[in-house]
């Protein structure tokens, strides 16, 4: 008899055991807040510019990295339906945040409703989205200090402190509906103006109002067709009215500007200084060949790095690090955001900062 209750006891023990570890199979393989149960939207305007596809690659494989799964689109070529389709697909198709940068930062309102009705953050990469409070965060680079590297080097190459002048350059900045352009475009002529309204830097063509000198969605071919029409009017050209500096925003736009200077016969002998900024493949070979005298360098590792470290920490509840409370106001109010700081690459750099630092090979820019 004993050793039948003792059989039966023991039988009883291993039942409940084993359902003990049947309960606990029936729990989420995974913790809510854990990495691999979460996806990630990733929105990027267009993929006919190197720097969007190079941002897009960075993000999606920081993130992968980090055991997210990634949900990386392009919108077309800056089609705005084509983003705000994108982004509704990935508010319903169980995006637990978006890394959102937009074609034009006020077109997004209405969808992003959608974001915050599910509970979505939303992080603007990059360009500032305007006028909707479902923006959580603002991931970017100091975009004023870009400006003012720009306006400086200019400044520099010319020795506008210590030369009499007068020097003529045009302005050139990109397009009216990225909230950026305030901040390169602003950060540059503040250290300009001052030499313009000296009469030390002369505008030739009288384009000085951000309008007047915008290019409809940063584009090589609209910043060359402006330009050969101010190479025209104002009578620019090797043998013509000097030259001497021309400020470009980024590199697209620097890029059609070199192309209506060499259709007008320039060469790298008498090039005007030229600035630019991304450090797109096609610029740095014109830097090296003399085309073209600097690019602002946004390492996109870096920005994606502290995109996946905002994600991460909304993911598991704590605060992302931010650095810059005061500046970004979307007209909903100010928006947290983290700062990244740009450096100029040139021909005495470039070396050190692209290829040493692995962001290219040598042979990429042959």
């Amino acid at each position: 008899m004993k050793k039948i209750l003792a059989m039966l006891l023991s039988a009883t023990l291993i039942f409940s055991l084993a359902a003990c570890g049947g309960a606990k199979t029936e729990e989420p393989a995974e913790s809510a807040d854990s990495a691999e149960a979460v996806k990630i939207g990733v929105s990027m305007p267009t993929q006919s510019l190197q720097r969007w596809n190079q941002d897009g690659t960075n993000m999606k494989a920081s993130l992968e990295e980090a055991g997210y799964t990634v949900d990386l689109q392009y919108a077309g070529d800056n089609d705005i339906p084509t983003q705000v389709s994108q982004l509704e697909n990935m508010i319903s198709g169980g995006c637990k945040v978006l890394v959102v940068a937009a074609i034009d930062g006020s077109s997004l309102t209405e969808v992003l409703k959608g974001a915050k009705e599910a509970g979505i953050p939303v992080i603007a990469y990059d360009r500032l989205i305007m006028n909707s409070d479902a923006v959580s965060y603002y991931a970017t680079f100091d975009n004023y200090k870009v400006g003012t590297l720009q306006g400086t080097y200019i400044k520099d190459a010319l020795d506008l402190d210590n030369q009499a002048g007068p020097f003529n350059i045009e302005l050139v900045t990109g397009a009216p509906d990225d909230n950026n352009v305030n901040f390169f475009f602003g950060g540059a002529m503040d250290v300009l103006n001052p030499y313009i309204e000296s009469g030390k830097l002369v505008v030739k063509s009288g384009q000085t109002e951000k309008a007047q000198v915008a290019t409809p969605n940063w584009s090589t071919e609209e910043s060359q067709k402006r330009f050969e029409n101010i190479i025209t009017s104002v009578g620019y050209g090797p043998s013509g009215e000097k030259l001497d500096a021309v400020l470009c925003s980024n590199d697209s736009t620097a890029i059609g500007v070199t192309n209506a200077l060499v259709g007008a016969g320039y060469t790298a002998e008498n090039f005007p200084v030229i600035t630019g900024q991304d450090c797109d493949k096609p610029a740095v070979k014109n830097m090296i060949a003399g085309l073209q005298s600097m690019s602002v360098f946004k390492d996109t590792r870096t920005l994606a790095s502290k995109v996946v470290a905002m994600v991460d920490a909304i993911v598991k509840g704590s605060e992302p690090e931010i650095n810059d409370t005061e500046t970004y106001d979307n007209g909903t109010g100010i928006i947290p955001s983290y700062l990244c700081d740009p450096v100029f690459a040139n021909i005495d750099n470039y070396k050190e900062l692209l290829i040493d630092s692995g962001y290219y090979a040598e042979a990429d820019l042959k």
